[in-house]
C-alpha cells in the first residue's frame, strides 16, 4: 500500500498551497477527482469570449515542481481510524496526516424540475463546458438565479454572448453581500442598461418542460419562458425550446467522506479551529469545505471565497511545520466588475451589522479616480461602516470606474487591526493627477470624518 506523511484530498487554492508550502519539506501528496484544477472567477470571460477555455486551467507544475505528488482520482471512502483513503478505482493509500480539502459546489434547489436537461451550476469545468455547448447550438435565453458577483458576471457574459438573459434574485437589491442597497442604484442601472432582465424580490419556485426545462415559474407569479410562444398560445411538439436554467446563488459542502466519521460539523461545514484543526486527531481541513469565523463578531460566516482558502492552507502548512500561526478569521473582501463599474466590500455591511447586534454610524465620501482636472477622471463613491460605542470600523464599500481591490485591501487591513474612525483620519496617503484625487482630500478620511461628525 502506498504510504504518504501527509494526503491532501481535494486539488483547489488550498491543496495548491499546501503543496506550495510543504512539497519540498513533507512528503505530501494531492488527490485531485478533476482533470484540472481551474481559475473559477474567470469563467465568465471564457462565456463572453475573452478568454479560451484552456486560459483558465492551472498547470499541473503548480503542485508537482513544489515537490508534491498529483494523484488524479476520486476518494471513495476514508478509514479515519486506521488512516486509509480508498480511491474509487480501488487503490488504498495511507497516511499520518490527512487534509480534507474537498471544497464546495453549487446548490441547486430541490424544486421540481430540477432534474430537466438544462438545468446546472456553475462552478466546474464541466458546467462551463456544457454551457458553451449549449450556446454553440444555438441557445436563445437563459435564466441565471443568484444576484451575487459571480451570478451577475455571468448574466453579463451570457448578454454580450447574443442571449436574452434573465436575472432572478430573492433579495431586493443586487450584490445583497457585497454592498448596502443604496450603493447598488448606479450598478444595477448598469445591468439593466446590458440588457438583462432583472427579477429582484422573486425566488425560482419550479422549473417546468417534458426532458429539458422550457419554463421557470417564479413565486411572484411570473412564469418565464424559453420558447416564443405567449401564454395563450398552444404548444407544439415540435418546436425547439432554446433555454437553460443556471444557479449561481450559493454553495454547498460536500460532506459525503466525513458523515458519520465522528468529525464535527457545522451548517456551512467541517468545523475547524484557527489552526484549521478538526475535531479528530491528525484530521484538518481549509478552504471552502469548512466551516469557520468572522473574523469581527467571532460567529460562524459564510466565506467560500479563494482568498480565504489560500490563507487557510498557509496557516495549516505553516503550524504542519512546527510554527504557531492563527487564522484571525474571515473578512471577506470582495471585488468584481459590473459593465463600466468596479465595485468592491469587504467586512460588515451596514445591513449585517445591524443584524449582528452592532449599532453602526455611516460615512460617505464621493471624490473621482484621477484629479478632477484629468480628461480621464471617474467617480468613485465610498462608504464606511463603524460602531458607535467603539468607534472600530466593521465594513466598507467601494463604487468607481476604476479597478477598486487596492482600498479595499487597505480597508480590510484596517478592520484586521481593528482601526477605529480617529485612525483613519490620521490616515497617511499619497496623490498624483493619473491616480487619486487632489492632495486635499482622500476618500477613506472624508468618509471617516463625516461618520466622526455623526457622533458629535
Amino acid at each position: 500500500m502506498q504510504h504518504h506523511e501527509i494526503i491532501v484530498i481535494g486539488g483547489g487554492p488550498a491543496a495548491i498551497t499546501l503543496a506550495k508550502q510543504l512539497g519540498k519539506e513533507k512528503d505530501l501528496a494531492v488527490i485531485r477527482p478533476e482533470d484540472h484544477s481551474m481559475i473559477y472567477c474567470a469563467m465568465p470571460y471564457v462565456i463572453e469570449g475573452l478568454l479560451h477555455i484552456e486560459r483558465t486551467l492551472k498547470k499541473d507544475t503548480l503542485v508537482t515542481d513544489a515537490g508534491a505528488v498529483l494523484i488524479r482520482g476520486s476518494a471513495a471512502s476514508v478509514d479515519f481510524s486506521g488512516k486509509v483513503i480508498t480511491l474509487s478505482d480501488g487503490t488504498a493509500l495511507s497516511y499520518d496526516k490527512i487534509v480534507m480539502a474537498t471544497g464546495a459546489e453549487p446548490f441547486i434547489p430541490p424544486i421540481p424540475g430540477a432534474e430537466l436537461k438544462g438545468v446546472t451550476g456553475f462552478k466546474t469545468k464541466n458546467n462551463l463546458a456544457g454551457i458553451l455547448d449549449f450556446i454553440k447550438s444555438g441557445l436563445k435565453r437563459a435564466v441565471v438565479v443568484g444576484a451575487g458577483a459571480i451570478g451577475i458576471e455571468l448574466a453579463l457574459a451570457l448578454s454580450d454572448a447574443g442571449l436574452t438573459v434573465d436575472l432572478v434574485d430573492m433579495a431586493s437589491s443586487i450584490l445583497p453581500n457585497l454592498l448596502d442597497r443604496e450603493m447598488t442604484e448606479e450598478v444595477e442601472a448598469e445591468v439593466i442598461r446590458k440588457g438583462v432582465n432583472l427579477h429582484l424580490g422573486a425566488k425560482v419556485m419550479g422549473l417546468e418542460g417534458h426532458s429539458s426545462v422550457e419554463h421557470v415559474l417564479l413565486d411572484n407569479g411570473v412564469r418565464i419562458h424559453f420558447d416564443p410562444l405567449d401564454e395563450c398560445s398552444e404548444e407544439s411538439e415540435t418546436l425547439t425550446h432554446e433555454g437553460i436554467v443556471i444557479f449561481a446563488a450559493g454553495m454547498k459542502t460536500n460532506l459525503d467522506l466525513v458523515k458519520g466519521s465522528g468529525i464535527e460539523l457545522g451548517r456551512d461545514g467541517i468545523i475547524v479551529n484557527n489552526r484549521m484543526e478538526t475535531s479528530l486527531k491528525d484530521v484538518y481541513a481549509a478552504g471552502d469545505c469548512t466551516q469557520y469565523v468572522s473574523g469581527i463578531t467571532g460567529k460562524p460566516v459564510p466565506g467560500k471565497l479563494a482568498t480565504n482558502a489560500v490563507p487557510m492552507g498557509r496557516v495549516l502548512a505553516d503550524n504542519l511545520l512546527g510554527k504557531d500561526h492563527i487564522y484571525p478569521g474571515f473578512f471577506n473582501g470582495a471585488a468584481t466588475r459590473v459593465g463600466q463599474f468596479f465595485v468592491g466590500g469587504t467586512g460588515l455591511s451596514e445591513t449585517a451589522a445591524v443584524q449582528a447586534g452592532y449599532k453602526p454610524v455611516t460615512g460617505y465620501s464621493e471624490v473621482t479616480t484621477q484629479f478632477p482636472i484629468m480628461p480621464e477622471a471617474k467617480k468613485m463613491r465610498m462608504k464606511i461602516i463603524a460602531d458607535t460605542d467603539t468607534q472600530r470600523l466593521l465594513g466598507a464599500q467601494i463604487v468607481s470606474g476604476e479597478p477598486v481591490t487596492g482600498r479595499i485591501d487597505l480597508l480590510t487591513f484596517a478592520i484586521q487591526k481593528q482601526s477605529v474612525l480617529s485612525d483613519l483620519i490620521d490616515l497617511s496617503y499619497s496623490s498624483q493627477p493619473y491616480q487619486s484625487f487632489f492632495p486635499a482630500a482622500n476618500s477613506v478620511v472624508l468618509a471617516a470624518d463625516e461618520a466622526l461628525k455623526k457622533l458629535g
